[in-house]
């Protein structure tokens, strides 16, 4: 065998080993990438699997892109005050459940599409946006506040309802609120910056109340001094 039939060999014998090494390197990272983003997005991730007949590399790529897009929001801060409207509107929406249960669906719908938008998400006239950048950061529980916005909008229109129409039943109106309140609870739950803006706010709030203080006090001085009482001004008259 010839040096030159040699060197072509062990050329091409390494080109092969290279190809190899760098298809395993690939599927190694797409292996660890899907598995990055199954912890991330948890039934979401499983649930697009699901759309895309099974095939994980289309739903990995489509999930990506929602990282891509969305992973870079921030959350803003809620003020304790304002959590605590929120968490009121829920619970009335819960007791309105009783007498009036679609009606209370819809309100816990339309009350996270709000939050979310206080909170930094794509406001709730845009559904599909902000449902895929809430999917981003609260993948384990946003199919609970896609059902809940299905339940409000009408419901499967398989389900009759006991009136003849056709809509979610009461029990999947109940149903659709008890998933959806995860979201809920995790929109609304303090964090950090929640904290220290509330600390930043009761700040401000002392130092305004005390440079109306310092206002109010200068005030008063300044009258004494510039609007004197009738019966001290007749007695300096006098002794001029």
């Amino acid at each position: 065998m010839s040096t030159g039939v040699i060197i072509a060999l062990i050329v091409i014998v390494a080109a092969v080993v290279v190809l190899a090494a760098v298809l395993t390197l690939r599927a190694r990272g797409a292996s660890n990438g899907g598995g990055s983003l199954k912890r991330r997005f948890g039934p979401e991730y499983d649930r697009t699997v699901a759309r895309h007949d099974g095939d994980e590399r289309a739903a990995a790529r489509e999930l990506a892109e929602r990282v891509k897009r969305h992973g870079s929001l921030e959350r803003r801060p809620l003020p304790s005050a304002e959590r605590e409207r929120y968490e009121a509107r829920w619970a009335a929406a819960q007791e309105r459940f009783v007498d009036s249960p679609r009606e209370a669906v819809v309100e816990a719908d339309r009350l996270i599409a709000d939050l979310a938008g206080a909170r930094g998400f794509p406001d709730g006239g845009r559904y599909e946006i902000q449902l895929e950048a809430l999917s981003v950061h609260h993948g384990h529980h946003v199919h609970g506040y896609r059902r809940l916005h299905r339940a409000a909008q009408g419901g499967s229109p398989d389900t009759v309802t006991a009136d003849g129409r056709s809509g979610a039943g009461t029990e999947e109106l109940r149903e659709a609120m008890i998933e959806g309140r995860a979201l809920f609870e995790d929109l609304v739950a303090p964090g950090r910056r929640d904290t220290r803006a509330d600390r930043a706010a009761g700040t401000e709030t002392d130092r305004t109340t005390n440079d109306r203080r310092h206002t109010t006090t200068t005030a008063a001085r300044s009258d004494g001094r510039h609007h004197l009482p009738w019966g001290l001004t007749r007695r300096h008259a006098k002794g001029s």
